[in-house]
């Protein structure tokens, strides 16, 4: 009998490839650069209700390299217009307050299993099952906020080099609810979001089980959709072509054996993507806090920021010969037994093994009187060695 999985899963299968990202032409590399430039002289975000002010250090970790390249391809590379919805973007976090949404708030919504983030397609893209059959709850801006919340969840699992998810609906009706179809206001609300504010995110929407009435809810809502992300809809077409079986929920024709059971999937769901985004913070820290740093830098996949090697760096420094005698006055190493022959020598302490530390700033170690205890010097192989810089934060995807 096979195993029963009730948490998320953690990678891609190995044979799950995410496609090559296309090479930036001349043209397209100006148009970005000057965004960029764009977006570091920004003095403050403007937003109502008090909370106008100054970029903060997790706005600027947001605000990636590939961040600024999706707003600009969802403007057919107009500058001034994808200048225009980034600033527009923050000011909706803000007052929308997406970065104080929390597992506790959102928990009743998801309580049935309406939404889940299972599994990645055959590019590596985080898959995020809709269940509108498992509906619980009347309309309300608490639903919206809910896929709100599991955008973000999404976005933070997502791999190495992956920046698009993979949405599967399966608008299945079930004993509690019969029409699985969400009404218009809501949808157009929760379109506007998506196209707004989570630009070129959708890689792919496989849909089955579809209704004569969801039908008409589509053609409905049709003229809301972009033109590229009509393409991207795949209505009852086997999902196993674009998602492993072995990753692909039986619910929605897969070999994956899942249950939902919300009081052991809901904090293992938070737990991991806690982890992984901090993982990924750390690492922006750790590369100079750039505005316009790499994703690949972020999640791993290079060693190497948008600022170098040197501040991607995160060990401590070794010490110079000159510096040999210098150490934190606080930190006095233990001493061998006395040699008598031996001429004294002052003595140094190990450098710290947290990562990234600063330097600390040196303070001369007086002069050990003759009755001082001599210490040998240390061997090569036994000083302290640094931390990689690719070691710190180290996405686990």
């Amino acid at each position: 009998m096979a195993t029963v999985l009730k948490v998320p899963i953690a990678s891609p299968t190995p044979d799950s490839q995410p496609k090559p990202q296309a090479a930036l032409t001349a043209d397209q590399k100006e148009k970005y650069n000057w965004l960029l430039e764009q977006v570091k002289n920004w003095k403050e975000v403007p937003a109502t209700e008090g909370k106008a002010g100054p970029l903060t250090d997790r706005e600027k970790f947001w605000l990636t390299r590939e961040c600024l390249l999706r707003y600009l391809r969802a403007t057919k590379w107009n500058q001034k217009e994808a200048e225009k919805r980034v600033l527009g973007t923050l000011t909706w976090r803000r007052e929308y307050g997406v970065e104080d949404l929390t597992a506790d708030q959102i928990s009743p919504e998801n309580e049935t299993g309406k939404q889940i983030i299972l599994g990645y397609d055959k590019e590596g893209r985080v898959c995020h099952y809709l269940n509108p059959g498992r509906q619980n709850t009347e309309a309300s801006p608490r639903q919206v906020q809910h896929l709100v919340f599991m955008l973000e969840r999404v976005i933070e699992l997502m791999p190495p080099q992956v920046e698009t998810l993979s949405l599967l609906i399966n608008f299945k009706s079930s004993k509690s609810r019969s029409n699985t179809a969400p009404g218009i206001g809501l949808a157009r609300e929760v379109l506007n979001i998506l196209q707004n504010h989570y630009p070129e995110r959708l890689g792919r929407a496989l849909i089955i089980n579809v209704p004569w009435i969801v039908n008409g809810f589509f053609k409905i809502i049709t003229p809301f959709i972009d033109p590229l992300t009509r393409e991207k809809l795949k209505f009852n077409e086997d999902m196993k072509k674009y998602v492993p079986a072995e990753q692909l929920w039986t619910e929605f024709n897969g070999n994956l054996e899942f249950d939902y059971d919300h009081a052991t999937y809901w904090p293992a769901l938070q737990k991991m993507c806690a982890e992984k985004h901090e993982a990924k913070y750390q690492r922006w820290v750790a590369g100079g806090q750039q505005i316009g740093e790499l994703e690949d830098f972020i999640t791993g996949h290079a060693e190497v920021g948008v600022a170098g090697p040197t501040a991607a760096a995160t060990s401590a420094p070794e010490p110079t010969p000159a510096a040999s005698a210098l150490v934190p006055a606080a930190e006095p190493e233990a001493v061998p037994a006395p040699a008598p022959a031996a001429a004294p020598v002052p003595t140094t302490t190990e450098a710290s093994k947290e990562a990234p530390v600063p330097a600390p700033e040196a303070v001369a170690v007086a002069e050990p009187t003759p009755a001082a205890a001599p210490v040998e010097e240390k061997n090569e192989e036994e000083k302290p060695k640094g931390v990689a810089p690719t070691e710190i934060g180290e996405a686990t995807a």
